[in-house]
């Protein structure tokens, strides 16, 4: 079988499975703090240029998401996102099970139109009962976006512009970032650290065997934060472990090396679909791929592919999604093309 259903199939990158077995014996104290995560951090740090940062590891993207967001907002607020967006749709409810309402505004191609962020912003403050209603207490995009499609500089910092204005934070999550970061045209790292509040690394999706690295850009990391992520199970005694694998992913660009071979794998497959004649469903540049099959031929595909379901589109196809990673070999996309 190729495997083409996800970007986390595999375990991790033979560099960073070197950097745990090299360390395996290794005593150190518990929890993250250790000479590990300490590199870990200060290699992120440079990588971003902000000195200032503050990181911390936890072990997977929907506790960083539950934790991020019920340690910032107070208990009477909300977080906006895109009705698509991952906390709204594909966490199981673990934001409203942490007591804060997901207020959904409507997705474009997965993102938020700053000009609705705004509208929605202005007309819940006007409203005369908005005292009896959940407080919009956060903005939360993902980067790329659940349709691996990518804000612009500008859309993000016109949504940084109206999140400062009404004094509250935007939370970026990078669970993809890699393979956003290496498709985009206008957009580092520095940046998203410059306009993010919060954002987090997402290592689980990207060469490590599990792990996201939470990074607070301006002096506003809330209080006992490691208290609250121990509260919300994302807090791992064997911390190190965690240190290891990010200090590995920020040594010679690891990281974003992988993010373009990803891109790169999807590319080629992307341009295959074109001229054999297949239906894009959502044009993107990232490592996703969003394609419309007839449900004949996906009887025929699912013998030798693994793809992922995205939707149904109508009585007769069906939308898959095609994942590539920094795992993907050129041999099997060389097989994939060969089976479309």
């Amino acid at each position: 079988m190729l495997y083409f259903s996800c970007d986390y199939a595999e375990g991790c990158h033979p560099k960073v499975l070197e950097a745990l077995t090299r360390t395996n014996m290794v005593s150190t104290p518990g929890y993250g703090e250790d000479r590990y995560c300490e590199s870990a951090k200060e290699k992120i740090r440079e990588s971003i240029n902000c000195p200032e940062a503050d990181i911390y590891f936890l072990v997977g993207g929907t506790q960083t998401n539950q934790t991020v967001i019920d340690s910032m907002l107070s208990n009477y607020d909300g977080v906006v996102a895109a009705a698509t967006g991952h906390v709204a749709v594909h966490e199981a409810g673990a934001i409203e099970y942490s007591g804060h309402k997901v207020i959904t505004v409507p997705g474009h191609a997965g993102k938020i139109d700053p000009r609705e962020l705004r509208q929605m912003l202005v007309d819940h403050y006007a409203d005369e009962s908005s005292e009896h209603m959940v407080n919009p207490g956060m903005v939360y995009i993902s980067y790329p976006t659940e349709y691996g499609t990518l804000y612009s500089k500008e859309e993000l910092e016109a949504i940084g512009a109206i999140c400062n204005e009404y004094n509250i934070p935007l939370f970026i999550d990078g669970a993809r970032l890699a393979y956003g970061l290496a498709a985009a045209d206008d957009l580092t790292l520095e940046d998203i650290a410059k306009l993010a509040d919060v954002f987090y690394i997402g290592g689980t999706k990207v060469g490590a065997l599990f792990g996201e690295a939470v990074v607070f850009t301006k002096n506003n990391t809330p209080k006992h934060m490691i208290t609250q992520i121990k509260q919300h199970g994302a807090l791992l005694a064997k911390g190190r472990l965690l240190g290891v694998q990010f200090d590995a992913l920020f040594t010679d660009n690891l990281y974003m090396e992988m993010g373009k071979h990803a891109v790169s794998c999807a590319n080629t497959i992307r341009k295959e679909l074109v001229n054999k004649g297949y239906q894009i469903y959502m044009e993107n540049p990232t490592n996703q791929i969003f394609v419309v099959m007839e449900n004949d031929k996906l009887d025929t595909l699912s013998k030798e592919v693994l793809y992922g379901f995205w939707e149904k589109y109508d009585d007769t196809h069906t939308v898959i999604r095609i994942a590539t990673s920094w795992a993907t070999t050129e041999a099997s996309v060389e097989a994939l093309k060969k089976i479309l």
